[in-house]
């Protein structure tokens, strides 16, 4: 089996697995769910993203039985090997927006090979929307992604993404204020992976974090940013890699002033 064939059957075992768990979810949407909370009064969980987890594992086991599962939920691991194939799974991103019945969640798996993903996929139940990417590009719903060719910031809408808790909100204000003071426009959806393939699709030009963010929550929508023409650097504009400082994706026009709008947010405290 060649590289590009192999990369292209993980892409699809990506897709098979992020539809079952994706299936696990939108079977218990929007009926009465008991809601656990972790470390935060927003961090929250529920039986349904373990079980779709499980889901999930279970076909990236049926699959490549030996190979490593990095997750958010259980027992998965917490940090991507940096050699060798891996794969990353959210069960539910935007649990948030899923126990409140706001259609805004998905589920994301990405296949990585020595910690650079090769494949993954981002399926959005409620929404409809099936995001996927691997060796033939970047699609929804079997259609090519592209990002936005907006090149004017004043323009353009950008997206500050995860969550700044109680103890930081100070830096939840400075980015809100770096992103109304030089673009056009602001939103924000909750649901980190949706937010990238909005990136990807054209309907955002961008989205931005200071944080270091959970390889679970961006390495399958960093590459569909990547794979539909646009840019995904840390806050100095370095490729941007699951270990790195602060996220910034764009279409790749507002990049620059995406990168100081987001180093803004430090600089401000």
């Amino acid at each position: 089996m060649s590289e590009r064939e192999g990369e292209s059957r993980r892409a699809s075992v990506a897709l098979r697995a992020a539809t079952a768990g994706a299936d696990v979810a939108a079977a218990s949407f929007r009926t009465d769910l008991e809601v656990e909370r972790k470390d935060a009064k927003t961090d929250v969980v529920t039986q349904v993203d373990r079980n779709a987890q499980t889901r999930v594992i279970e076909i990236l086991e049926d699959a490549y039985p030996t190979e490593p599962v990095v997750g958010e939920e259980a027992d998965a691991l917490k940090r991507v090997p940096e050699t060798g194939p891996a794969w990353i799974v959210d069960p539910i991103d935007g649990t948030n927006n899923y126990v409140s019945g706001n259609r805004a969640f998905g589920t994301a798996v990405a296949a990585v090979c020595d910690g650079e993903p090769v494949g993954a996929a981002t399926v959005c139940p409620a929404l409809g929307d099936t995001y996927r990417v691997g060796p033939d590009g970047a699609v929804c719903n079997d259609k090519p992604l592209s990002v936005s060719d907006c090149s004017d910031p004043e323009a353009a809408t950008v997206c500050p993404t995860f969550w700044w808790d109680f103890d930081h909100r100070e830096e939840y204000a400075a980015a809100t204020r770096a992103i109304v003071e030089r673009f056009g426009d602001m939103r924000r959806f909750g649901c980190a992976q949706l937010e990238l393939a909005m990136v990807a699709s054209g309907a955002l030009e961008g989205t931005m974090t200071n944080l270091r963010t959970n390889p679970w929550d961006t390495v399958a929508g960093v590459q569909l940013v990547r794979e539909a023409g646009g840019t995904v650097t840390d806050l100095e504009g370095n490729r941007w890699r699951h270990d790195s400082e602060g996220l910034v994706a764009s279409n790749g026009a507002i990049h620059d002033e995406l990168c100081a709008a987001t180093r803004e947010i430090s600089q401000t405290l």
